[in-house]
């Protein structure tokens, strides 16, 4: 996913002399191509994160359009106070290209775990937020980030990840996508939840119990309406996020049910990553199992509250 975005920029670079690229410390290798043929337009200014931000607000007021890049725990704490005044206040188009968001970095520990950069991003105004869920959606995205007004955060998964999007259900910032057909259970998830989220809904289709698949490639701005529509045939909703269940896709879609239909909160089940910093290492699908993120884990918490709320879903 993280080479299909780079390759995307450069290829936006070669169209377009108003995108550049700044990166901290990304090792050898990345964007030779890029750097090579556009050395006026590439910059890799090594573990200096704030200045990173500074630099692009400056490059963007002077009409340029920069792609930067890092790891996600660094591009959201370290300089915070960067994007919420440099950009955010500003409403410049910097794109923030975030590498291992969520547990993608857990052999690393918890300064390296991104699980609460949707959170505090989406508290900045202005700020648009994205989680594709592979590298063809990805391929969809970024291009149409080019003249995106104010800044926006691109969040990266591992790579590797299995392919489920579609070109032909097409692509839009800011629109869900209904990945599965609606049934009694409504499944929103972001990223590569998604992706796990729909291995649930075929596990419970062999039961009886059909889930539908809403895929929030935008968590920010939320697209309200792709949720309220099928509000009025769910008798289930479960949100699930490679994130805390502080402040991201649940907090969005339970504000959204308090604000616009506070009758419906009583069906929200929000599937996360507690509040508390993560105590173990491994891979990040080890991570997701202990976190009860996987496929069959979120099958057998959707089974639980059907069996337990005596919901007829079959």
């Amino acid at each position: 996913m993280r080479k299909t975005c780079l390759d995307y920029v450069y290829e936006l670079a070669k169209q377009d002399e108003r995108v550049v690229f700044i990166g901290s410390d990304l090792g050898a290798g990345t964007l030779d191509q890029f750097r090579d043929e556009m050395p006026d337009r590439f910059f890799m200014e090594g573990v200096s994160e704030q200045n990173l931000i500074g630099m692009a607000a400056g490059l963007a007021m002077e009409g340029f359009i920069p792609y930067v890049n890092t790891i996600a725990t660094f591009i959201t704490r370290r300089c915070y106070e960067q994007l919420a005044v440099d950009l955010c206040l500003h409403n410049l188009p910097v794109k923030l290209i975030a590498n291992g968001g969520g547990l993608v970095y857990a052999p690393l520990g918890p300064t390296h775990l991104a699980i609460e950069d949707i959170a505090i991003l989406r508290a900045l105004p202005r700020m648009t937020v994205f989680a594709p869920c592979d590298k063809e959606e990805m391929a969809r995205l970024v291009p149409q980030t080019l003249e995106l007004e104010g800044p926006c955060y691109i969040r990266l998964a591992k790579g590797g990840d299995e392919i489920v999007s579609d070109a032909a259900r097409g692509f839009e910032m800011g629109r869900a996508i209904n990945m599965r057909s609606p049934g009694k259970v409504l499944i929103v998830g972001t990223g590569i939840t998604t992706t796990r989220a729909l291995h649930a809904a075929e596990e419970l289709s062999r039961e009886g119990i059909e889930c539908g698949v809403l895929h929030m490639h935008t968590v920010k701005p939320l697209d309200e309406a792709a949720i309220l529509s099928q509000l009025a045939d769910v008798d289930l909703l479960v949100t699930v996020e490679e994130h805390t269940l502080v402040g991201g896709l649940g907090s969005a879609v339970g504000d959204l049910l308090l604000d616009k239909a506070p009758n419906a909160v009583s069906r929200l089940v929000r599937l996360g990553i507690p509040d508390t910093f993560s105590d173990k290492y491994g891979t990040q699908d080890e991570l997701l199992e202990y976190y009860g993120l996987q496929g069959p884990q979120i099958a057998q918490r959707i089974r639980d509250e059907v069996n337990g709320a005596g919901a007829q879903v079959a």
